[in-house]
């Protein structure tokens, strides 16, 4: 499998040992996606890539487009590697190496085509959120919820596993409209391909570990346009059907 990284001014934040961990699983290669970074994040991924020469790749987009565009372009990639699961995770390791595994094997025991990771405070797990965002991000995922028609419990982690459909290859075809919110239009579009992938093909598994970690890219006003383009996708999809999932602009 090949996991899409994204990285924006990551020279700081990135932890390579964290990576060196991620390859412990040999079914797990990495590919970083530097997304016009202005710091030293290519110098970084350069060496990092150097390290593990046939288990990580680089691919250096010149302008700055966005977490989206830098997540679709990467499973763009891995796919087109001919990686049979491809998927996303986030730079600042939030959600651990071993959950990343974790979301794997779940994928593979069961006939699911997404599994998605879930931030859930529970018993027995260590969940850490800031609880600003936490709220924040309960009444968004609600709205996403409704947006999509599907009950998903957490749009915005951002640990994602798919196996290679024809819908996720539609799905990826075109840009997504909105840089922080392009997790809810990707499983729209998977949800609105022609044949759709429904609920039972999705797969939420709570994560037993995950972190907040500062810098955080998603805060503040990233958080706010997020939300509006939600409500945005929303009436579009009220309007046009699914379809308006693919609509550019």
């Amino acid at each position: 499998m090949w996991l899409t990284v994204p990285c924006y001014n990551e020279a700081s934040r990135l932890d390579v040992s964290e990576v060196a961990r991620l390859l412990e699983d040999r079914r797990v290669d990495v590919l970083f996606v530097n997304d016009g970074s202005t710091d030293a994040t290519a110098t970084l991924l350069a060496d990092v890539s150097r390290l593990h020469p046939s288990r990580v790749r680089v691919l250096d987009l010149e302008r700055n487009g966005g977490k989206g565009e830098a997540v679709r372009r990467g499973m763009l990639e891995a796919l087109s590697l001919g990686s049979p699961v491809v998927g996303y995770l986030d730079a600042d390791f939030a959600t651990p190496p071993a959950e990343l595994v974790h979301l794997l094997d779940e994928l593979e025991a069961s006939r699911a085509a997404v599994v998605l990771g879930a931030r859930i405070a529970r018993l027995g797990a260590v969940v850490e959120r800031n609880p600003a965002r936490h709220y924040l991000g309960r009444v968004f995922a609600t709205a996403a919820s409704t947006v999509l028609d599907l009950a998903v419990y957490d749009t915005q982690c951002g640990a994602k596993l798919f196996r290679d459909t024809p819908q996720l290859r539609a799905a990826l075809a075109t840009p997504f409209r909105s840089r922080w919110a392009f997790d809810v239009e990707l499983i729209g579009r998977l949800t609105a391909c022609t044949p759709p992938l429904t609920k039972d093909d999705f797969v939420e598994v709570p994560l037993r570990e995950w972190h907040d970690k500062r810098g955080s890219k998603l805060a503040g006003p990233a958080m706010l346009k997020a939300g509006l383009d939600v409500l945005r996708l929303g009436a579009d999809v009220a309007t046009q059907g699914k379809r308006a999932f693919f609509r550019r602009g």
